[in-house]
């Protein structure tokens, strides 16, 4: 059996994982990569966590949102193969973030729902792919929530509980995984394969555990405001998000 040369965990609510995949699929275009697309959700993540207490008002809802497309991906995976979920996940990042945001944002719906984690959002998303258009009743599905805790579980195995999105796992299964690295930023094809050649270099060292920076610019996705020749502001992310709390 042959095995990816890496893993990539995502969940598609994450502006942070989105840019990271855009490099990702960059450096898999130009150095012909293999990367199997995996899932990790941030509402399982947080669990424990009293979103009201520690986070924006808008995270909660948004991360259910990640929950539920993660569902119709792990649906449309066991129906068409594995190779469907990069593409679903590259045209609901597309739609997301390298969109213009709604007017009014992303605001709950009436039902509490945040709109990315309803069926009108993604019927256009599954017509634009040739998928079956009964993928969207999967969103209530939580029998699958069994396979995306699974696949939680398995990211965090890897890399560690104190992580967040995305996570990559190199040269699996023995490889090493760790979360990120985090960039706001999409790279030009030279400077992409220079970053991902000192990528590999770190997480081919044993030794190797963490190199961080919480400070962060707002990445450059058309979906947060910010154009592709703009620089985000910049914040502290600290504990990995934009916690109210420290």
């Amino acid at each position: 059996m042959t095995h990816p040369e890496i893993r990539y965990y995502f969940d598609p609510v994450c502006p942070f994982a989105w840019m990271t995949s855009k490099w990702v699929r960059k450096v898999q275009r130009l150095k012909e990569y293999d990367v199997e697309w995996r899932t990790i959700s941030l509402r399982m993540l947080n669990a424990h966590v009293d979103y009201d207490a520690h986070f924006p008002p808008e995270y909660e809802a948004s991360h259910t949102a990640g929950l539920r497309l993660l569902r119709v991906a792990h649906a449309a995976r066991a129906d068409h193969g594995p190779e469907v979920v990069g593409r679903l996940y590259e045209a609901l990042g597309t739609r997301i973030w390298d969109s213009p945001p709604p007017e009014d944002g992303w605001g709950a719906t009436e039902d509490g729902l945040d709109p990315r984690g309803t069926p009108a959002f993604l019927l256009p998303v599954l017509e634009e792919l040739g998928l079956p258009a009964g993928l969207a009743d999967r969103l209530d599905d939580e029998a699958l929530d069994l396979g995306i805790r699974a696949e939680t579980d398995e990211a965090l195995a890897l890399a560690g509980k104190d992580v967040g999105t995305p996570i990559i796992h190199f040269e699996p299964p023995e490889g090493v995984a760790f979360f990120g690295p985090v960039i706001s930023r999409l790279p030009s094809d030279e400077d992409a394969v220079r970053l991902w050649d000192h990528v590999v270099g770190l997480a081919t060292f044993g030794g190797f555990a963490e190199l961080k920076r919480s400070l962060r610019e707002l990445p450059q996705l058309r979906g947060l405001g910010v154009e592709e020749d703009e620089t985000g502001t910049e914040e502290d992310w600290h504990g990995g998000s934009r916690r109210q709390k420290k």
